[in-house]
């Protein structure tokens, strides 16, 4: 199984090297996808390193533009069988990907979400934070009618038929509740949720998220479940998907 790791990355010139050598130390194929979105500080330096290596392919946007912008651009460019999103500020480990991707491996899942409420190991920080990422989980649950306890998790794993097959518009990190509210609609993608490791870290180590953010996740919570709710109008190929992913699980007869 190869995997397509996608990293977006602003402004992690201290991490970003790191990352992306634990990524490739993990015992799977990988290509390792980076998008730049318009870094200020030394990232783009560092990427240049990365220019002749047949694993690590680098994409640069010209300006900020948000983590759903990055991603979008990392999935058009995967080849992967499986596609995980890998953010750059080493708050999520790659040893945890033998965990994520297990269920697919197995043939019992075609999108896996990593649970940093499920019972792993976490740093403690931020306990506002928690009730945000909870109230948020809640809402979200409600109208897609799932029963996840993580929703806004950076690690998401998923079969590149269905990643790819999804239309998405969310710049920033309106793309959670946006990518969850497509897949609950898509019923036979099979979705499971597993425990990670997570170590948070502060806004003095970098973390960007803000109360801001999370007023646009609220936002995008009712956008893309009660304005947006024809499911067919974000897939490239409503007719297809479901036989790739049926032809793709182990356990199909």
């Amino acid at each position: 199984m190869k995997l397509s790791v996608i990293i977006p990355v602003y402004n992690e010139e201290l991490t970003l090297a790191e990352v992306i050598e634990t990524v490739r130390k993990v015992p799977y194929e990988v290509e390792i996808l980076v998008v730049d979105d318009g870094s200020t500080d030394r990232t783009r330096e560092i990427l240049e390193q990365y220019d002749d290596d047949p694993v690590v392919h680098v994409f640069l946007l010209e300006q900020n533009m948000g983590k759903g912008a990055a991603l979008r651009r990392g999935f058009a460019e995967a080849t992967g069988d499986v596609v995980i999103i890998q953010d750059a500020d080493l708050e999520y480990t790659p040893d945890d990907y033998p965990i994520l991707l297990k269920p697919i491996e197995d043939g019992r899942a075609d999108v896996v979400y990593g649970s940093r409420f499920q019972g792993g190991p976490g740093r403690v920080l931020y306990y506002r934070h928690t009730v945000g990422n909870r109230l948020l989980t809640f809402l979200s649950n409600i109208l897609t009618d799932l029963n996840l306890t993580d929703m806004e998790t950076c690690y998401k794993a998923f079969k590149r038929e269905v990643i790819q097959n999804l239309i998405l518009e969310s710049n920033r990190f309106g793309f959670e509740p946006e990518v969850t509210a497509k897949l609950a609609t898509m019923r036979e993608v099979i979705i499971y949720e597993v425990p990670i490791h997570y170590h948070g870290r502060t806004y003095e180590d970098g973390k960007k998220i803000t109360w801001k953010d999370g007023v646009s996740a609220l936002w995008s919570i009712v956008k893309y479940n009660l304005l947006t709710p024809d499911g067919a109008s974000f897939l490239r190929s409503s007719d297809e998907l479901p036989t790739l992913v049926r032809n793709k699980s182990k356990n199909d007869p």
